[in-house]
């Protein structure tokens, strides 16, 4: 199980990865003001979560495989958001099986839900 974790949990940071920049990218593309902010917070804070499940996770099963993953750029933020919250509702307990490493992806979760409301309904 180890093994097979570890290239998921890999898998799961790439994403987060690529989900950061295009958060990013589509912050400096934006021409609203709230999407702007919201974008800007969550590129902000999506890192350090990052790296709290990256170290937290390699604290316990040792370093992270990651895969070579091309970047597509994205050009819908919440499209983008909610993709990525279903491929974690869909997968998230054989990347993250323990409860610890579960509660900051439920940090991530919370701040792609925050994110997401912002974006639909504050924009």
């Amino acid at each position: 199980m180890k093994s097979t974790a570890q290239a998921s949990c890999g898998a799961l940071m790439m994403e987060l990865m690529h989900v950061r920049t295009n958060a990013h990218l589509l912050h400096l593309k934006t021409r609203s003001y709230a999407a702007h902010m919201a974008l800007g917070s969550f590129y902000d804070e999506i890192v350090d979560l990052i790296d709290s499940l990256a170290e937290a996770y390699q604290g316990r099963y040792g370093i992270i495989n990651f895969p070579d993953v091309p970047f597509k750029q994205e050009s819908d933020a919440i499209m983008m958001l909610k993709t990525m919250r279903r491929y974690i509702d869909d997968n998230r307990l054989g990347m993250v099986p323990d409860s610890e490493l579960q509660n900051i992806l439920d940090e991530i979760v919370a701040l792609m839900d925050s994110t997401l409301y912002k974006l639909e309904f504050l924009s």
